[in-house]
């Protein structure tokens, strides 16, 4: 079957939308042209200066360098040697005070300045011992000074207060106002004292060396200490100045992640193509894995720009787990190749990654078969834990060496992962309600017999409910046998006859002695029988049942005939041209193998009912004459069953229904012995029947 036009057109828009979003959050700072770490070993070929680089010290010891100045600076203070003056000055203009007093005032006062007068927060941090010396400018030459002298404002007016004892001469004082004249005459320089922090700076943060052009920088599996580190930083902030004005080297670098995008997109569909022509002319199914696919690279790319080693914490591992979930392991390991390819270009390590993430994914998908209950997926995330250690742990050793270089970080980040995995079934009940997929664990629940259509079917028709049962137990083991999907039969098989509770009388299985066929006419009953089909697909609408279950509804009947009445009809109008419209179901034909296989066990069991003959002849005659009959009334050809298939559905309905109508042992009745004095007691002592 070729590919429809319109499907053409919708496989190159998801293909175009999918690659234009990957590209946008693919990185692209042309900084950092390497990922690495300090303290491990260089990963790429041997690194050469293709200029003149300046060696500084790395950023660890800069700032051990930076705090120990800071701490030990001495400030640059000045002394205002005019402010002792204006005080005098205003003293000796005061007429008030007695030549006696002026002359003890300028005495204190010459004394006091001569001492220091500091404002009072400089005061506070003498106090406490924080400024022990001050440095002052004293001929270009910065000169240190002891603090111990220094007065504040308050203990210079108090020292000089307490030199007036007489109440006479103390009223003189304060008449004087000293209180505010005395200004501090020393005070911090901060220009100086900033010029001065500069100078002492200047030397730790400049260049200690230089690596000439083409001069070594770097060997693969060298360490990267942090002043290799700082080097490296140089090398990539002088890279970036330099190139910042290629434009074209940025059109080059998108040109290649669209390629390299396109590709593995590329890769995907000629994947599904190949090995699932079925499912990829279905927009249904390849759509949700390119955006699943999208989405995780969008996720990944987000934090790893955002937390160094970060994508390390996105479970990527979960993408196979929906993917086996909704299709099968070879697909979530195709999926996950091209996801984690995608994901390594914003890693900072790619070839751990990639091996990391491998190693985990792979582990996940062997120990994930059929996702049906919740203890599998805490397996699962158990078994990805374990899997990431053990490979990163294993990486680490092999390139390093050393045990040392262990980031119990990254284990952490992985234990993070491991738990995000677990919580994987959030993520398949909303692709289920996005994308109208039906998961393992859905089927599950609906094969549930208490689910309440379920119930009602076994409460309104008994017999079909019965004849529903058998079905399934039928189609299963077919279906185990050609490789079907197990859990949809199972579940398909429960509901394809729901329609019948409408009118459960007018179906054999449910009658008791009472035909109501018997008043009607063929078409009349034919119309109520095939009506069964239609009144079940408006229950399953109303019961929100899934479309892969509706189809089961719609198709266990294909475009097949209500062959009773039908012949039934045409006996009665030999001379008629009949028209088989009205005894025809409304389809579809079967268009899957699980429905193909249930419209069989429909049929099979069906009539192996009303058998008077249980015979191994009589069951192969009834299954082969059946299924036969079925093909070569065309109503499998949409479905892709095969030949072998065919023939593997007949030898197991057989092979069950023998065990369902095996013969039984007659048991002889129970026959009481008259037993007399004169009967002897068999020797071995066994009561025989």
């Amino acid at each position: 079957m070729k590919l429809t036009k319109h499907h053409r057109v919708f496989l190159t828009l998801i293909f175009a939308a999918a690659t234009a979003i990957v590209v946008y959050f693919m990185p692209r700072d042309n900084s950092r042209q390497y990922n690495y770490e300090e303290n491990r070993p260089w990963s790429y070929p041997l690194l050469t200066a293709p200029f003149d680089i300046t060696v500084y010290r790395d950023s660890a010891t800069v700032k051990q360098m930076i705090d120990s100045v800071e701490q030990t600076m001495v400030p640059i203070y000045r002394r205002d040697k005019a402010q002792a003056a204006r005080v005098l000055a205003a003293v000796a203009a005061n007429d008030s005070l007695s030549p006696y007093i002026k002359s003890r005032l300028t005495t204190a006062v010459e004394r006091v300045y001569s001492n220091g007068i500091v404002d009072q927060s400089t005061a506070a941090l003498i106090a406490r011992g924080d400024l022990p010396e001050v440095k002052f400018n004293e001929n270009n030459v910065n000169v240190s000074h002891s603090t111990a002298r220094f007065l504040s404002q308050r203990d210079a007016y108090a020292r000089i207060d307490s030199l007036f004892v007489t109440p006479a001469d103390h009223r003189a004082f304060q008449s004087a106002g000293l209180a505010s004249l005395l200004l501090p005459n020393i005070a911090e320089d901060k220009e100086a004292t900033r010029l001065y922090h500069e100078t002492l700076i200047q030397p730790i943060v400049a260049g200690i060396g230089v690596i000439q052009k083409g001069e070594r920088i770097i060997a693969q599996g060298d360490i990267v200490t942090p002043q290799l580190y700082q080097v490296l930083k140089t090398y990539e902030e002088t890279l970036k100045r330099q190139s910042n004005y290629d434009r074209s080297r940025r059109l080059y670098t998108i040109m290649g992640q669209t390629l390299l995008a396109a590709l593995a997109f590329g890769l995907l569909y000629g994947f599904m193509f190949l090995y699932y022509p079925q499912r990829f002319r279905q927009s249904s199914a390849i759509m949700p894995l390119m955006i699943l696919t999208v989405v995780f690279f969008v996720f990944a790319s987000v934090v790893a720009g955002l937390i160094r080693l970060g994508i390390y914490t996105v479970p990527l591992a979960i993408l196979p787990v929906i993917v086996t979930v909704f299709y099968d392991s070879r697909t979530a390991f195709f999926v996950f190749v091209v996801e984690v390819l995608l994901c390594a270009i914003a890693a900072s390590f790619p070839l751990e990654f990639i091996f990391v993430e491998m190693v985990a994914g792979t582990a996940v998908i062997f120990s994930l078969k059929e996702l049906s209950r919740r203890s599998e997926l805490l397996r699962s995330a158990a078994v990805a834990f374990l899997a990431y250690v053990v490979a990163y742990v294993s990486f680490e050793l092999m390139t390093t060496g050393s045990i040392t270089t262990l980031s119990w970080r990254l284990v952490g980040y992985f234990g993070i992962n491991a738990v995000l995995i677990s919580f994987a079934y959030i993520l398949i009940f909303i692709v289920e309600k996005l994308f109208g997929m039906v998961s393992v664990v859905t089927l599950v629940e609906l094969s549930d017999i208490n689910n309440h259509i379920l119930r009602k079917l076994s409460q309104e028709c008994p017999g079909t409910f019965q004849h529903s049962m058998a079905v399934s137990n039928l189609a299963t083991e077919a279906a185990h046998r050609i490789g079907a999907e197990v859990q949809l039969v199972r579940a398909g098989a429960l509901y394809h006859d729901i329609g019948k509770i409408d009118n459960p009388a007018f179906f054999t299985e449910n009658q008791h002695g009472v035909n109501p066929h018997d008043a009607l006419t063929p078409e009349q009953s034919a119309g109520i029988i095939i009506r069964h089909v239609t009144d079940g697909l408006k229950r399953a609408e109303k019961g929100k049942l899934p479309s892969v279950i509706r189809d089961f509804i719609s198709q266990h009947h294909g475009r097949g005939k209500a062959k009773y009445f039908y012949n039934t009809y045409c006996r009665q109008h030999p001379d008629e041209d009949v028209d088989p419209a009205p005894f025809t179901y409304p389809g579809p034909n079967p268009r899957t193998r699980e429905a193909s296989l249930l419209m069989m066990a429909d049929a099979v069991e069906a009539a192996s009912r009303s058998m008077p003959d249980h015979s191994q002849e009589a069951i192969t005659a009834l299954v082969n004459r059946l299924i036969d009959t079925q093909v070569a009334e065309g109503l499998h050809n949409d479905s892709p069953l095969s030949f072998r298939d065919i023939r593997e559905i007949k030898e197991c309905f057989i092979s069950r229904l023998r065990s369902m109508y095996h013969a039984r042992v007659s048991y002889p009745a129970d026959v009481k012995a008259n037993h007399t004095t004169e009967t002897a007691t068999p020797a071995d002592g066994t009561d025989k029947a």
